[in-house]
């Protein structure tokens, strides 16, 4: 009786278009569920993602689970997971994304699941951090742990659309730290993040992790920008 009443002055709206959701529907409405652009990355040994780290990071599998394309639906929706801590948007696409890395990980084990973290200076801030609900949401699916505390940022990043492509990895080499014990050798390691672009994030969190000892490293994200 409470949540009709609530529904009727505070509708739910779908977090893509912002049309009315249906009463079996949430998140995202159905119409804008069937135009999000899937890669089918996990039906490809030697997908686009694995080209772009081929030469620069080993990885044991990469996927994303949509395309990225600016201003549109998924721009949206990572916007609003982002900066509006609409967190049921990592909840909902970490859950189908789940359901799509079962199926390779009988072949492809991962050990842990480790988000791209951010600065405590920038988690302040901000107050969350976007991966946490994507990160618990393929945890359950895959009954994988999630391990948030092992990698660690360490310095904080002003904006920097005013550097170059190489001034931004020179800044990433350094960013990141490993705090691991003798019990973390050997594990394969599920890095995850919302977009890839030029790669270079998920590229400086993996050499950090590949330091751990007989460690490997795969990748996930939520989009991909082509």
């Amino acid at each position: 009786m409470l949540k009709s009443l609530f529904n009727l002055f505070y509708p739910t709206v779908c977090l893509a278009c912002s049309d009315l959701l249906l009463a079996n529907e949430t998140t995202i409405c159905t119409t804008c569920r069937h135009e999000l652009p899937l890669t089918r990355h996990t039906e490809m040994e030697n997908n686009e993602i694995i080209k772009r780290f081929y030469g620069r990071l080993e990885l044991k599998h990469a996927s994303s689970l949509l395309y990225f394309h600016k201003k549109g639906i998924v721009q949206e929706l990572i916007h609003k997971l982002k900066y509006k801590n609409h967190q049921e948007v990592g909840t909902f696409l970490g859950e189908w994304y789940g359901e799509e890395l079962k199926a390779i990980h009988e072949k492809v084990v991962f050990d842990e699941i480790i988000p791209v973290p951010l600065h405590k200076k920038r988690l302040k801030e901000r107050g969350y951090n976007q991966l946490t609900t994507f990160g618990h949401a393929l945890s359950k699916s895959l009954n994988v742990p999630y391990n948030d505390s092992i990698l660690h940022r360490d310095v904080y990043a002003v904006t920097q659309t005013k550097k170059s492509f190489f001034d931004r990895i020179d800044d990433k080499k350094t960013a990141f730290g490993v705090d691991y014990t003798p019990t973390d050798y050997g594990k394969h390691f599920l890095l995850i993040d919302d977009v890839i672009t030029s790669g270079s994030t998920l590229e400086a969190c993996g050499k950090v992790l590949a330091s751990i000892p007989n460690s490997k490293i795969s990748i996930a994200a939520l989009a991909y920008n082509q």
